[in-house]
């Protein structure tokens, strides 16, 4: 991938700095920090309306074509816009499942009629999604969910458990992996469809994670229902779409990620050096290992993008979830003994103790180590299937 800038891109850097340099002001300038993993749960109705001024400025659904309600931004384009809303310091996203997973995903699989109906609602900031896809027994092996849905009377209904919904309690809609084929196993016989999660037949029950907050849910669907028509690729296609979605989710925000890891590891060397940890010679080598990596992971994400490839896509993963997890624990060897003190009663965590906590599911989610490592052997390097 060409790494360097156009004329035309740096005049486009141009323009989503000033937007947001005018816009990050007064009540929105207050979102500055917020948000993101572990505090979904701050500011989240004002970053409601920040999703909202986004969409008015043509900000979401970037590399949507033009056709689509999108701005048929280039690849560099949009690493551009997610590099400068990093540096911004501008707030964690409520709306990243409809942007980068269902938007695209409409672009590439559903009819017009779908594509008509639901991104309207995604690119001006109105509906918010989430992503029911894990189940207990059924996380990093996808293909064994359990969740069921049936056509009757016009409509699917849709019986089973969905767990490690992130803003299930917030999202306006889901799109759902289940099993409609009743007679199939593993991959074959799922479809892919989008329900309305404000219904009665839908029960919420947010996890408490150990920073305290609860950006996960449980979701409960007890004869749930969606229209008929609201399933994308014919029924029995839902694991190819699925895939395809995962597919979008090493997208460009892997590079903003990336920027807010550079503060976080910022910060960290701030730290260490308040309170002479940086002195010690295994905590050096520790915090240059970090920033090395840290460029090495940049490249690989420019170099993922260009490319469909599950195995790529999965060394990044191995990549950027190992190191944050060390950086969550390099964060509390430097701050010594005092990490392990609470700020604040009954259960108030500071920065570093909140990095700590929740980056240790970092591994876990969005498919484990031991799934990657899967994915790398069989795909990659051609070893046989594991038993």
């Amino acid at each position: 991938m060409d790494l360097s800038y156009s004329q035309d891109d740096e005049t486009f850097r141009a323009e989503v700095r000033d937007w947001l340099g005018s816009n990050l002001q007064g009540e929105f300038g207050a979102l500055r920090g917020t948000g993101g993993s572990g505090r979904e749960h701050e500011a989240l109705e004002l970053r409601r309306e920040w999703e909202r001024a986004l969409g008015a400025g043509g900000w979401i659904g970037l590399g949507l074509p033009r056709e689509c309600g999108g701005r048929g931004a280039t690849l560099i384009q949009q690493v551009i816009f997610a590099e400068e809303y990093a540096r911004a310091d501008a707030p964690g996203r409520v709306n990243h499942m409809g942007e980068h997973l269902v938007a695209p995903t409409l672009v590439a699989f559903a009819s017009e009629e779908l594509q008509h109906r639901f991104l309207p609602g995604i690119l001006t900031g109105e509906e918010l999604w989430c992503q029911a896809y894990s189940e207990p027994g059924a996380g990093s092996d996808l293909a064994a969910v359990r969740t069921r849905a049936r056509i009757a009377g016009g409509r699917w209904l849709i019986d089973g458990q969905k767990l490690w919904t992130s803003l299930a309690a917030h999202a306006d809609w889901c799109f759902l992996l289940a099993r409609t084929d009743p007679e199939s196993e593993r991959h074959r016989g799922l479809s892919y469809l989008l329900v309305p999660m404000r219904q009665d037949r839908i029960e919420i029950r947010p996890i408490v994670q150990m920073t305290g907050t609860s950006e996960f849910s449980e979701v409960f669907f007890d004869g749930a229902w969606t229209a008929e028509d609201c399933i994308v690729g014919d029924p029995g296609d839902g694991w190819r779409v699925a895939m395809g979605t995962l597919g979008f989710e090493r997208g460009v925000a892997t590079l903003a990620q990336q920027i807010g890891f550079e503060r976080e590891l910022a910060h960290v060397i701030e730290i260490a050096r308040q309170t002479g940890a940086i002195e010690d010679p295994e905590i050096a080598s520790r915090i240059i290992d970090a920033w090395a990596e840290l460029r090495v992971m940049r490249y690989q994400a420019m170099r993922t993008l260009g490319t469909a490839d599950a195995g790529p896509a999965s060394v990044s993963k191995l990549l950027w979830a190992n190191w944050h997890r060390r950086l969550g624990e390099l964060a509390m060897d430097v701050r010594g003994p005092s990490a392990a003190i609470l700020p604040g009663g009954p259960y108030e965590l500071d920065r570093e103790q909140a990095l700590f906590l929740f980056s240790r599911a970092d591994t876990i989610y969005a498919g484990s180590n031991e799934i990657q490592r899967n994915i790398i052997a069989e795909r990659v390097l051609g070893l046989p299937r594991g038993e």
